[in-house]
C-alpha cells in the first residue's frame, strides 16, 4: 500500500509564503499568522511547537482569501494595536502601527488627561488604548453605526466599557458637537487620502472608503474639523491629529489659521505623522 503523506505546518507555510509573494510585501508573516489562526494557537507557540505537525485543512482557504488581497486583519477578525488585540471588521479601518504615535503623545501629557474625545473612532483603537493606560474617561464618535458596534465590543474586551461612551455623530452636520462638553484631549485620525491616490489593492478594495478619502488634496475633513475644535477643549487642553506624511505644512496652515499653535511629531520611520495643537 502506498503511504499517504501529509504536508507539515512548516511545509505549508513555506508554500503559502511563496504564493503570497505576488500580492503581499509581508508574505511569510501573513502565512504564519494565517496558519496560527487555523491551528487555534498563538504564532509564537506555533513556531516553537507545531512546525512539524500536520497542516490543518482550513489553512488553504485562508491563503486563498489573502491571495485575493483580502487584508489579514479581516481574515483573522482582529489586529494588534499598542500591545492589545482589537476586533476589526470591514466596517472599520485597520489600526496601524503608525497611529500608535498618537497614543504615545497622549501618554506624555502632564497632567494626564481626565476626559478624552476620539473623533472618527472606528475600532476605538486610539481612545481605548489611552483609557487602558490611564484612569481617564472618554467619548468616541463615528458616523458609522457598524463601526461604533465594533468599538463597543473592543471596550468590553479591554475592560474599559465603564469609562467609554460612543455616539453616532457626523462632524459635517450642524450642531453635531453641541451635547459633548469639553475635553482635556482630543484625538483624531480623520480621512486624509487624496481621491486620486494609488493604494494597495488590500486597502482600496477592502477598507471603508468613507474613512480613507477626503477630497482631491486629502484635506477636506481637516478643513471641517479643525475650526470646530477650540470649543471642545478645556483651557490647556490639546488636540493630536494624525496626518499623511506629505501634509504637515498644509494641515499646520489650517490649524494656525484657526488660532492653534502647532507641534509636529514624526513616526519611527522619521516621517511626519502627528500634529499637536494647543
Amino acid at each position: 500500500m502506498t503511504k499517504v503523506t501529509t504536508s507539515t505546518v512548516g511545509d505549508a507555510i513555506r508554500a503559502a509564503a511563496s504564493r503570497l509573494e505576488e500580492t503581499s510585501p509581508t508574505a511569510r508573516l501573513d502565512a504564519e499568522l494565517l496558519m496560527a489562526d487555523a491551528l487555534g494557537m498563538k504564532r509564537s507557540d506555533m513556531l516553537i511547537r507545531a512546525m512539524r505537525s500536520d497542516a490543518p485543512e482550513g489553512f488553504a482557504a485562508l491563503v486563498d482569501r489573502r491571495a485575493n488581497c483580502e487584508p489579514v486583519a479581516h481574515i483573522l477578525g482582529h489586529q494588534e494595536f499598542y500591545g492589545r488585540e482589537l476586533l476589526v471588521t470591514a466596517d472599520t479601518l485597520i489600526p496601524r502601527g503608525d497611529s500608535e504615535l498618537l497614543v504615545a503623545c497622549a501618554l506624555e501629557m502632564k497632567p494626564a488627561p481626565s476626559r478624552v474625545l476620539d473623533l472618527g473612532t472606528g475600532t476605538g483603537a486610539l481612545l481605548l488604548s489611552v483609557l487602558a493606560e490611564t484612569s481617564a474617561k472618554g467619548v468616541g464618535t463615528d458616523r458609522s453605526a457598524a463601526a461604533l458596534a465594533v468599538a463597543h465590543d473592543n471596550a468590553d474586551r479591554l475592560g474599559v466599557e465603564d469609562r467609554a461612551r460612543f455616539y453616532l455623530l457626523d462632524w459635517h452636520k450642524e450642531g453635531w458637537a453641541d451635547e459633548l462638553g469639553q475635553f482635556d484631549l482630543i484625538l483624531c485620525n480623520p480621512p486624509y487620502v487624496e481621491e486620486s491616490a494609488t493604494l494597495e489593492p488590500d486597502v482600496r478594495g477592502f477598507e471603508p472608503h468613507g474613512a480613507l478619502f477626503a477630497g482631491p488634496e486629502g484635506l477636506d475633513d481637516y478643513r471641517v474639523i479643525i475650526p470646530q475644535l477650540r470649543n471642545l477643549l478645556t483651557d490647556g487642553g490639546r488636540v493630536i491629529l494624525e496626518i499623511g506624511h506629505e501634509q504637515s505644512a498644509s494641515v499646520s496652515e489650517i490649524a494656525q489659521a484657526a488660532g492653534f499653535t502647532v507641534e509636529l511629531r514624526r513616526d519611527l520611520a522619521d516621517r511626519p505623522r502627528a500634529l499637536i495643537l494647543t
